[in-house]
């Protein structure tokens, strides 16, 4: 290997990405392309940086097997940057295999968290549990370190773990210190702060209060009654029923939990739940039946109790209650949730991560659009969506299989 390849790899290694290139810029050979890839994706061109390294797998040929997986590797990991989900991860897991097979023990950890990583964005939370699981991060480059961490204490935000999540990230910070990218740095602080900001809202006896991750995870903890605004169902403790499926009796659920400990009168329930104002015999019957259903669906939690105007919510062995709401509202909070990590999406990724049609996912983005909050760039295939951050709260509560059932 000619001393400017190992120059620009030293360069990239720190995150030198304009060093490596001085080096490296004009030449066409395997191991050049492959490093100029790397390179023009820690400068954010992805496309640019996918086709060297496709070039850079091609020229290295058959024979040059830990190269390629290299660059398989490498192009993952842009695809990931992409948000382009689609693929096999088979790929991903032969390459890793290929370089545990010659002993490049730090490119086959790379290659197993970026599927680790790919998981996570595609909230299977358990899938991205066992993989981690079966990871040994000892003796790991620092930033390799930093980035395992990183994605042991997101699967724990996800789950509503925040001593673990700390724990994880105060050792991911030591290793990104160590490892001196400012880029890598920056990810760990930020991750850091999402731990102090708003991640929900509380309803309780008509007070609402803003909480944090932990506040959260105490709350469901307790022995109230929570109604789960963020997983549209019940809870208490350990005991989780689902109304996700089923939005008109969560719709009158939430309003009666927000109504305690009184109760709510029959023509709100009907303007809240049905959107009319003009509620004429045929709303209270249906208000009738679906009271019935809802005190069906939830009778081993709580009771649904008739009064003189309307409907009182009752939790079982004089528990408190208290609603759970999201850090924004709208229907469309867990697409704009995913958009607000500043990644380009394309429709087909955010459909794969919120298990929707894509032709779902797009009705929707056409209307965010519409109301200025989403905007694409290019056109087709290539077509990618953004949105603007979602500032002063952390959306970690709305993505997608967030606060798993037990």
């Amino acid at each position: 290997m000619d001393s400017l390849i190992v120059a620009a790899g030293r360069a990239l290694a720190v995150g030198d990405a304009l060093g490596a290139l001085d080096r490296i810029a004009l030449r066409d050979d395997p191991p050049a392309l492959a490093l100029r890839g790397i390179a023009m994706a820690q400068l954010g061109d992805y496309p640019r940086a996918r086709e060297l390294l496709r070039r850079a797998a091609r020229g290295f040929g058959a024979r040059e097997a830990l190269a390629r997986a290299r660059c398989v590797v490498a192009e993952a990991e842009v695809a990931l940057a992409m948000r382009d989900l689609g693929g096999s991860p088979k790929l991903l897991a032969d390459a890793a295999a290929a370089l545990e097979t010659r002993n490049d023990r730090a490119n086959a950890m790379q290659a197993r968290l970026i599927a680790v990583r790919r998981q996570l964005l595609l909230g299977r939370l358990d899938e991205a549990a066992a993989s981690l699981a079966g990871l040994d991060a000892s003796g790991l480059p620092p930033s390799l370190a930093a980035v395992a961490e990183l994605a042991t204490a997101e699967l724990a935000l996800r789950s509503l773990r925040t001593a673990v999540a700390r724990a994880a990230l105060a050792r991911a910070f030591e290793a990104a210190r160590r490892a001196r990218v400012p880029a890598l740095i920056a990810e760990v602080a930020e991750a850091q702060a999402a731990l102090e900001r708003c991640a929900a809202r509380t309803i309780h006896a008509g007070h609402e209060q803003p909480l944090r991750l932990d506040q959260v995870e105490a709350l469901l903890a307790s022995d109230a009654l929570v109604v789960d605004a963020c997983r549209r169902g019940l809870r208490v403790g350990d005991h989780w029923q689902s109304l996700a499926r089923r939005p008109v009796l969560f719709a009158l659920l939430c309003a009666l939990a927000e109504g305690w400990p009184g109760d709510v009168e029959r023509n709100a329930l009907i303007a809240r739940v049905f959107r009319t104002r003009h509620p004429d015999e045929t709303h209270r019957a249906r208000l009738r039946v679906e009271i019935g259903r809802l005190r069906a669906s939830v009778a081993p939690m709580a009771a649904i109790e008739a009064t003189a105007r309307g409907f009182e919510l009752v939790a079982r062995e004089g528990r408190t209650v208290a609603v759970l709401m999201p850090p924004i509202d709208g229907d469309q909070a867990s697409l704009l949730a995913l958009l607000g990590d500043g990644a380009a999406w394309s429709t087909s990724a955010l459909a794969l991560a919120l298990g929707d049609s894509q032709r779902t996912v797009q009705r929707a983005l056409v209307e965010l659009e519409a109301a200025a909050q989403v905007r694409s760039i290019g056109h087709a295939r290539a077509q990618r969506w953004l949105a603007p951050p979602l500032v002063g709260f952390t959306t970690i509560l709305l993505l997608p299989a967030a606060l798993p059932p037990e």
